[in-house]
């Protein structure tokens, strides 16, 4: 895949491995990052092996497909290093004055808590945000049911938040996204949040997912760029910010 900077990534949503069309863009070529990679949880299998689970990964191919391509059960040692190569190429696409906001979450293994902090270590992370959701289905007897993940707004020296930003705390209660055809949407509060922490204009997201990112830079008038590898996440999130934005496929 050949793609020319910036007619083939502005506004668009590219089909294709994240760290592949990320080596295609020049260095300092983007004001933010803001992301949410698959976890690595296993999802499928879990929700397989509970029996009574009706919701979306069991019943839709177009759903968990995207899951299904990016191997949400990798070995851990080379999921970490995969994220931690993902989130290298972000830093040197960032401009002096940007940042990374990135998402993920903590999980269990073997009965322990894993906040994996190996995927982190080598970044500039100034703050972690907490993003408190709202309840939810708890299929495991052995801890609580799980009520919050991780932003790491991983910063340049240079970058600053826009004005007043620096008001909001850095808990940030936001209720889950329903309703959603992909099985685990960002919500687009807190896309919106991250969009518009910086006066920065161009915005990636390496894991578009549901395009949630791109709907909330269509809504700060700002330039997003998405890849994710699945081909039907990509068609469908074209539909969807094509639907709240028709004037969309005018800018592509």
């Amino acid at each position: 895949m050949n793609l020319e900077y910036p007619k083939d990534f502005h506004n668009q949503i590219i089909c294709g491995d994240s760290l592949e069309v990320m080596k295609q863009m020049p260095d300092k070529s983007v004001d933010l990052v803001v992301t949410s990679p698959p976890y690595n949880l296993n999802i499928r299998k879990t929700f397989k092996n509970t029996g009574e689970w009706k919701g979306k990964w069991n019943n839709s191919k177009l759903q968990s497909e995207g899951y299904d391509k990016h191997s949400d059960n990798m070995p851990e040692a080379k999921y970490i290093e995969w994220q931690q190569n993902i989130l290298k190429e972000c830093l040197r696409l960032v401009k002096d004055d940007g940042a990374i906001f990135y998402n993920h979450k903590w999980r269990v293994q073997n009965g322990l808590w894993q906040q994996r902090p190996e995927i982190v270590k080598d970044m500039p992370v100034r703050q972690i945000i907490i993003w408190k959701k709202s309840g939810g289905v708890n299929f495991n007897e052995g801890y609580f049911l799980p009520t919050y993940e991780v932003i790491y707004m991983i910063a340049k020296k240079k970058f600053k938040l826009a004005p007043k930003v620096n008001a909001l705390t850095d808990v940030w209660s936001v209720t889950q996204a329903k309703g959603s055809w992909h099985p685990a949407p960002f919500p687009l509060e807190i896309a919106s949040r991250c969009v518009n922490a910086s006066l920065g204009q161009v915005v990636l997201d390496p894991f578009m997912g549901s395009g949630t990112v791109a709907i909330a830079c269509k809504n700060a008038n700002k330039t997003y760029i998405g890849i994710d590898l699945s081909q039907e996440y990509c068609d469908k999130a074209k539909e969807d910010i094509t639907l709240l934005h028709p004037s969309h496929e005018e800018d592509s």
